[in-house]
């Protein structure tokens, strides 16, 4: 099974525009975050899929690969897809530019799902993590995600799901986690989809997948590091580091 991860970086993030070339402990994030997917010595290939020059020559003057996109997107899935119909392999992973402390172990659990008992008919999966902290849970910056007994996601939501109306019955709460793996015509099929009305109004682009009937197969990471999505997430990831 030939494996390739592309990396979606939009140099105009809207909360913290421009994090993927911040400082982190002397190398800009989006090379920590090429470097860490690298290094997991999982993949054919790794390529970074970007909008901008500064982005594009940050990962290439730093021995990295990176593609430029040929039009603007509206989402890192439609990004990797248009870079990803030139590419010959069998499955995808999308690794988020701000993800600078990827590990090798949820990677490698997420690509064994392909190789599983039901490996051939999932199409798309993707992590999650337990939330514990009811600040978190009750966050809309952390997507959460419910499944059912199978690990197939039923919903994401900013929202608290499940909602607790029974105090008394016990609940695990997980954390949606913006890694996906795609089968390649998975993939390619996402941008020809229009946007639907669940994905809109919660802005998770994952429910355009359930919205159309395509199953997404969930497994569980313990940990994944420090997103860094805000100028507060770049501190805390810098003393992580």
């Amino acid at each position: 099974m030939k494996k390739v991860a592309l990396i979606p970086a939009r140099y105009g993030a809207t909360r913290f525009p421009g994090k993927l070339m911040a400082n982190l402990g002397g190398k800009s994030v989006i090379v920590r975050t090429y470097e860490a997917v690298v290094n997991t010595g999982l993949f054919d290939a790794v390529a970074v899929v970007c909008d901008s020059d500064i982005i594009y020559n940050e990962v290439v003057n730093n021995g990295g690969k990176a593609i430029m996109s040929k039009q603007e997107h509206a989402c890192g899935t439609d990004r990797i897809a248009e870079a990803a119909e030139q590419m010959d392999a069998d499955v995808f992973v999308n690794v988020q530019g701000d993800e600078p402390f990827t590990q090798k172990a949820p990677l490698e659990k997420l690509l064994h799902l392909f190789d599983g008992p039901d490996g051939g008919n999932i199409q798309v999966a993707s992590l999650m993590q337990v939330l514990t902290d009811p600040k978190s849970i009750e966050d809309p910056n952390y997507v959460k995600v419910a499944v059912d007994k199978r690990f197939n996601a039923l919903f994401f939501s900013r929202s608290v799901i499940p909602y607790p109306r029974d105090k008394e019955v016990k609940i695990t709460y997980y954390e949606h986690i913006g890694i996906y793996a795609f089968r390649k015509q998975t993939l390619l099929d996402f941008p020809k989809m229009p946007m639907t009305p669940l994905e809109a109004a919660e802005k998770v682009e994952c429910l355009r997948f359930l919205e159309n009937g395509i199953a997404m197969k969930m497994a569980v990471t313990e940990y994944m590091g420090v997103e860094i999505d805000t100028p507060e997430d770049l501190e805390k990831a810098a003393k992580l580091l």
